[in-house]
């Protein structure tokens, strides 16, 4: 398929140059979702229906089958060998069972090792006389070492997973998930279903992957890829709103969660609309011998009009000139004269009319403007009067009032408000679909700056209430999805686990009555037996060393979790003992499978095998105790086969 793309010749098939330039990158693009992937087979799997899709199931009624693989592929003639997983034909492949087996006689699972065949599995779903049974080779690709970045699970989709995948695009879907339910995997795999489904529109509007840090985006970044899938974008909320300033500042927790609160928004839109001054002088516009007279109390009332509409600060002053001179072509017309459309423009642009708007519809700078907010308090209180309190106001106003908008030292909460600024300004541009993961983490106001990204399309937002580890995380999906501007999205949740062993999640749950009551405990479907272990050590140092190097005597990934005041120590004893270790983010090879996380960049993550250090210090190292409660949830759920969890100092009294 990839041959015949690169043998097309376009030379009589285009009028110009520009037709020619823009079909061939489209066929660029082609050749590179056509590229062969090492080790990642083209099918997985097999149906045979009993009778053909789309027949009536009449007696004698001849059955088909159909190879289902993470592509389409056609052989030399254009008939096809395999179908796409995202196929409506391929979904029973996911969906169907021995108590409704939608027509399926026989499903096959195709197991591979290296990228070679090495076995298949059947199942009989219309034989009575077979049993149920659970498919080893989907546990045994569910258990499959992790060495690399994330990979797709288009052969190991679950049925809750997949109603969640194939939901429709007009729709917006929250999925609250536990560690190990597959839920950033869920929100990946929705997106190349929606490009399938409706790629034609998501092509014109766009789509967008939102991620926690640039550590996470790199770890999934070639699941999409991987499905054909090479135009979804993907970036940080610090990505979308820091684009104009550099952040270079932190906030105090208590003034970052007053920032990050959604009456800024109010205090910002008043003090954007607060620029518009109400005229008091009456304008004269001259053209040639004549003089046209329009009243202040008549300017009034256009800014009135315009004020009064549900626009943009800044499409209320471009409309401010046209509608002044409007006016003005009215008297013209009760004149006896007949202006057109060009001697509006004309007045519009007249040196008077310019210093009117000028007047009443000053320009307005959004970095600007935060920063006076900031560091003016009289200005500041002025706007959040009955919004914020006057502790909360001294909280946010800054110690010591930077000169510019390059000189000061902006924080992210910072780049969040002045993104609210600038819409209150000029509209964000929104996508026709977003992806929100690790949502549980975002204030108020960051949740809005992702909803302006998507106020003509619709979301998917992914999630643990559990590890939620900022002090202003969310406390409700409701909440969440109300600043986010989709409060009619359906909430789904994922409670079966497929990546954490049941040992290993049933101690770390022990966690939840303290950091999330009443949320539901993932039920894991994976037994491994003596997959946690728990110890104390008289010399933490030397036996975190020691327990990677046990670990590294088994296959795939290895990841030391500590608190990030441990981090320099911990390497330090690394390299003493001859051990090499990666940074968060950096590809884990067959000869590279160390890698030393804080823990404050382990959410998302996950090892075959994790030595989490000192637990306590992993509490210790947060602002309160039910953070660090749930930072040290996260640290222990990134197992996949095992976890061994050193600590010199006393475990938390919940863990002990």
């Amino acid at each position: 398929m990839r041959e015949d793309v690169e043998a097309l010749d376009i030379k009589d098939v285009t009028a110009n140059w520009v037709n020619a330039a823009v079909l061939q990158r489209q066929m660029d693009d082609r050749i590179k979702a056509l590229a062969d992937l090492s080790h990642t087979p083209l099918f997985f799997g097999r149906l045979d229906y009993q009778h053909a899709p789309g027949v009536e199931l009449a007696e004698g009624a001849e059955g088909e089958r159909f190879y289902i693989g993470r592509r389409h592929v056609h052989d030399a003639d254009g008939d096809p060998m395999v179908i796409d997983w995202r196929a409506p034909v391929s979904q029973p492949f996911y969906r169907a069972s021995k108590k409704n087996p939608q027509d399926v006689a026989l499903r096959r699972r195709f197991g591979y090792t290296g990228g070679e065949l090495t076995a298949y599995e059947d199942e009989h779903l219309m034989d009575p006389a077979e049993a149920a049974q659970t498919s080893k080779l989907l546990q045994a690709e569910i258990e499959r070492p992790r060495v690399g970045p994330m990979r797709d699970i288009v052969a190991t989709i679950q049925p809750e997973q997949d109603e969640i995948v194939r939901s429709g695009l007009s729709g917006s879907v929250c999925v609250q998930g536990g560690p190990g339910t597959g839920k950033t995997a869920v929100g990946l795999h929705r997106v190349a279903y929606l490009l399938y489904a409706h790629r034609e529109r998501l092509a014109r509007t766009g789509t967008l992957v939102i991620g926690p840090n640039k550590s996470f985006l790199h770890y999934i970044e070639q699941v999409l890829p991987a499905l054909g899938e090479l135009e979804v974008k993907q970036a940080t909320v610090d990505d979308l709103t820091a684009k104009d300033i550099e952040v270079r500042g932190t906030d105090p927790a208590p003034s970052a969660v007053i920032k990050g609160d959604a009456r800024m928004a109010e205090v910002l839109r008043r003090a954007v609309w607060s620029h518009v001054t109400p005229p008091t002088e009456p304008l004269v516009v001259v053209r040639g011998s004549r003089r046209w007279r329009v009243p202040a109390y008549e300017l009034s009332e256009i800014v009135e009009q315009l004020t009064a509409r549900d626009i943009r600060y800044g499409a209320g002053r471009e409309a401010l000139p046209q509608r002044i001179a409007h006016t003005v072509l009215v008297r013209m017309e009760q004149a006896g004269e007949a202006p057109d459309d060009r001697v509006q423009d004309a007045v519009a642009r007249n040196a008077a009319v310019k210093a009117a708007v000028k007047a009443i519809w000053p320009p307005v700078d959004p970095a600007k403007l935060v920063l006076r907010l900031l560091n003016d308090p009289d200005f500041l209180a002025a706007h959040a009067e009955g919004v914020l309190t006057d502790d909360e106001q001294r909280a946010i106003v800054s110690p010591k009032p930077a000169r510019s908008v390059k000189s000061a030292k902006w924080s992210a909460a910072d780049a969040v408000l002045i993104d609210e600024a600038n819409d209150l300004v000029a509209r964000t541009h929104s996508l026709g679909h977003v992806v929100l993961d690790e949502a549980q983490d975002l204030s108020p106001m960051q949740y809005r700056a992702v909803g302006r990204r998507c106020t003509t399309g619709s979301a998917t937002v992914l999630g643990d209430l559990a590890q939620g580890t900022t002090p202003w995380a969310t406390a409700s999906w409701a909440e969440a999805l109300h600043h986010l501007g989709k409060g009619e999205a359906v909430v789904e949740e994922l409670t079966a686990g497929f990546r954490v062993p049941r040992e290993v999640i049933a101690y770390a749950s022990k966690l939840l009555p303290s950091i999330s009551p009443g949320l539901t405990a993932v039920e894991s479907v994976r037994e491994t037996p003596g997959s946690l272990a728990v110890r104390e050590s008289a010399d933490l140092d030397v036996d975190v060393v020691a327990a990677c190097v046990a670990s590294l005597a088994h296959e795939g990934s290895i990841g030391l979790i500590a608190a990030d005041a441990r981090i320099p120590v911990l390497g330090k004893a690394l390299e003493a003992a001859g051990l090499p270790y990666l940074a968060p983010g950096e590809e884990t090879t067959s000869e590279s499978r160390l890698t030393l996380v804080p823990a404050s960049l382990a959410k998302g993550l996950e090892y075959d095998y994790v030595v989490l250090d000192e637990p306590s210090a992993v509490v210790e190292g947060e602002p309160d105790e039910r953070t660090g409660l749930r930072r040290l949830y996260v640290a222990l759920t990134r197992a996949v086969s095992g976890l061994t969890v050193l600590h010199a100092s006393p475990l938390p009294p919940q863990l002990a």
